[in-house]
């Protein structure tokens, strides 16, 4: 892939505040829209990045704005709407940062008195609720989500908020990633840090029933199913995907930390943000866990290594012949690729910013194959027995297994990330075909296919546009697995129309027609496709 450059750096307007509407606004399409394609593609990502003479500083920081592309009879129609969580709704009211976003602090009101202050002193640090990352269905309900426990249901049609929710009321958990896995009937499961009793670390693997048949609350029902321990006693792993087949869960558990005695004295230091609380672990590498789906049980005995490095997306996972595969978005070494995520840096200069991704951590798809079968007497044998992989996993004499990865794609500076599949029908399985977004230089700037079984790759581009994570809408009665849509809504800055809606054909990545507005979109990170029931 060649690397294209960007010296008017018209990506900066993506990290630059917007209004939201009063009403939806219609787009002026261009190309045909497929008849089938009926539902609304729904869209989590920051939309304030100033409150007052206030900066946020960081990609994740700005507040949540939720925006909605609605296809209907071949008509498209925009709209977008900051949620009301308390971190917004205070914000505006105080018109300054009232509670501590990833990478900014929030400071006592100095209008407050000092016997006030004290007492806010002991409340101790308040947990931000702003959902800027994703969205997804829980059983017949809507939630904007972040890392932390709370979530807040939305309207999906409206896209009014309608409650905030603290999963931490009915899980222990201290927080929970933006990327559940999800069965075929709607049981939803996802994992998060769990800070103990007497400071003992696990990470917790939930689950969530899908919607119940007495129309209670299926949050309620949800639990806990199995407990992973932690590798290091007060400093547990960032978490922020995990994987998920028929049969198993595949966490990894990698060596960007939590200083937990930092972060749980984090409130009491004026100005210490969560990105003040990670650290990086130079010696642990990289370590894998395995745990059986039903009956939940963590396999202890199978300990797998490897060298270092950042993980934010799981790809894919499915098992084959006494294998599991893992395909995964990486980042090489310990050096945690949030530093290099702050709003100075992206809205640098061109120049600017290839220089600071010249320093970064270089990303890499990678593929992992985990033997579940480990025969003591093959030491210092590889264990992968599949034709088609060149991963490797080796039995050490500490009874580890050490593992070496395939290379799926690699490009300088050029990611390929945020990526998706044909989950409905692919998730857990075996699959040919992922969908991402390159980053150039953590600037996004192309759409990618990648065949993840002959590493071929096919591109959308164009100039001066910054498209956003595809996602991937299956033809209704496909047979092939990339029988569809991909959807991304992307930038062009300079233009008359600067926001548009994007629909390529998934087999080519052929333009089928594009959907635009007048009104520039910020960056969004994750959503997903609603159908019309």
């Amino acid at each position: 892939l060649y690397c294209v450059e960007h010296p008017a750096a018209g990506y900066k307007k993506i990290f630059e505040t917007v209004e939201e509407l009063n009403e939806p606004i219609s787009a002026k399409i261009t190309g045909i829209i497929p008849s089938w394609l009926s539902g609304s593609l729904l869209r989590m990502g920051p939309g304030l990045f100033e409150v007052g003479d206030e900066p946020f500083y960081h990609m994740f920081d700005g507040q949540a704005l939720m925006h909605k592309f609605d296809l209907k009879n071949s008509q498209v129609t925009y709209y977008r709407k900051f949620i009301r969580t308390d971190a917004y709704v205070r914000a505006m009211t105080e018109n300054r940062v009232v509670i501590t976003e990833f990478g900014t602090a929030a400071y006592p009101d100095p209008c407050k008195n000092i016997f006030s202050r004290f007492f806010t002193y002991f409340r101790g640090i308040e947990v931000t609720d702003n959902c800027l990352v994703n969205i997804y269905p829980i059983g017949e309900d809507f939630y904007a989500v972040t890392e932390t426990t709370y979530i807040t249901k939305i309207d999906p049609d409206s896209l009014e908020t309608l409650k905030k929710v603290d999963l931490s009321k009915y899980l222990s958990v201290n927080g929970v990633t933006a990327h559940p896995h999800a069965d075929a009937d709607g049981t939803i499961y996802n994992i998060g840090n769990c800070f103990g009793k007497n400071m003992s670390l696990a990470y917790n693997i939930i689950k969530i029933p899908p919607a119940q048949t007495d129309k209670s609350d299926p949050i309620e029902k949800s639990q806990v199913v199995v407990q992973l321990p932690s590798s290091e006693r007060l400093k547990p792993s960032y978490v922020h995907s995990f994987g998920m087949t028929d049969k198993y869960f595949v966490f990894v558990e990698q060596p960007v930390k939590i200083n937990l005695l930092k972060f749980l004295s984090a409130w009491r230091i004026r100005g210490t943000t969560y990105m003040d609380c990670f650290e990086s672990n130079d010696t642990m590498g990289t370590l894998f866990h395995l745990a059986t789906k039903d009956p939940a049980v963590y396999l202890s005995t199978h300990k797998f290594r490897t060298s270092a490095f950042n993980l934010f997306h799981h790809i894919n996972t499915y098992e084959e012949e006494g294998f599991i595969i893992v395909d995964l978005c990486t980042w090489k070494g310990h050096d945690f690729v949030y530093n290099y995520l702050y709003l100075a840096n992206l809205r640098g200069e061109w120049e600017e910013v290839k220089k600071a991704a010249m320093r970064a951590p270089q990303p890499e798809v990678r593929r992992y194959v985990l033997p579940l079968d480990i025969h003591r007497e093959e030491q210092g044998k590889n264990l992968v027995a599949l034709s088609y992989t060149t991963a490797t996993a080796v039995l050490e004499s500490d009874g580890t297994i050490w593992l070496e990865p395939e290379v799926l794609f690699s490009g300088p500076r050029q990611a390929f990330e945020f990526p998706q599949i044909n989950y409905s029908q692919y998730g857990g399985k075996k699959y040919s075909y992922a969908y991402g977004l390159g980053l150039n230089h953590f600037i996004p700037d192309r759409i990618v296919k990648l065949s993840v079984q002959t590493k071929e790759t096919w591109v959308w581009q164009e100039e001066d546009c910054y498209p956003s994570e595809p996602l991937f809408v299956p033809t209704p009665g496909a047979t092939e697995e990339d029988g569809g849509v991909l959807l991304s809504i992307v930038v062009k800055p300079g233009a008359e129309r600067p926001g548009f809606l994007l629909v390529l054909d998934a087999t080519n990545l052929m333009e089928l027609a594009r959907a635009e507005v007048n009104t520039i979109i910020p960056v969004t990170l994750h959503g997903m496709y609603k159908r019309r029931a």
